[in-house]
């Protein structure tokens, strides 16, 4: 049988040194820890925060993150698209995301606020209506994607091919609009 966590706060707990239980964790809260290249498998986390914590290349497969905040993570080179796609959900506030990857995934509503999102991989990605706030998208990959009503206004470095992608209603700002115009060698001064 599974273990259950419910409420419980976990402060400075370095995974690589303590196994993490596995289980379904409900309402908890990570702060500064460590699950850096840490087996973190079939693991439910629903209405968790991590705080200041290290996910940089945790294996996250079958993992389940519903209702999920992130704030003043490292979350570099993670596989997202491993994770349990059933009611996924989760937000990033002040992230490093850097060569992480959301192939194929159904993230509807998503809020990056403040993220580093370079060279992320958003191929063949749901992401309608999400919330790309101050973030940092440079050589993001945008491959087949649904960006339907997001907002990219305060974004920028991103290139975005409105030809191989899913644009309508989505937001721009007129200072970052040369990222969708690069695939068409168009010099804009």
């Amino acid at each position: 049988m599974d273990n259950y966590f419910d409420s419980e706060e976990y402060s400075k707990i370095d995974f690589t040194k303590t196994k993490i239980n596995k289980g379904e964790y409900d309402n908890c809260v990570f702060t500064n820890c460590n699950f850096e290249n840490v087996h973190a498998s079939n693991i439910q986390f629903v209405e968790c925060e991590f705080i200041d914590c290290n996910f940089s290349n945790a294996i996250v497969k079958d993992t389940a993150f519903k209702d999920v905040n992130f704030t003043n993570c490292k979350i570099i080179g993670l596989k997202f698209y491993e994770c349990n796609s059933f009611l996924l959900q989760f937000s990033f506030t002040n992230c490093q995301l850097n060569f992480s990857s959301f192939y194929q995934l159904k993230i509807p509503n998503t809020v990056f606020n403040n993220c580093n999102l370079q060279e992320v991989d958003f191929t063949e990605t749901i992401v309608n209506s999400g919330i790309f706030n101050n973030c940092d998208l440079k050589n993001a990959i945008f491959e087949n994607t649904n960006l339907e009503k997001s907002d990219f206004r305060s974004s920028y470095n991103y290139t975005i091919n409105p030809e191989k992608n899913r644009l309508k209603s989505a937001r721009f700002s007129k200072e970052n609009v040369v990222g969708l115009l690069a695939d068409y060698k168009i010099i804009v001064e």
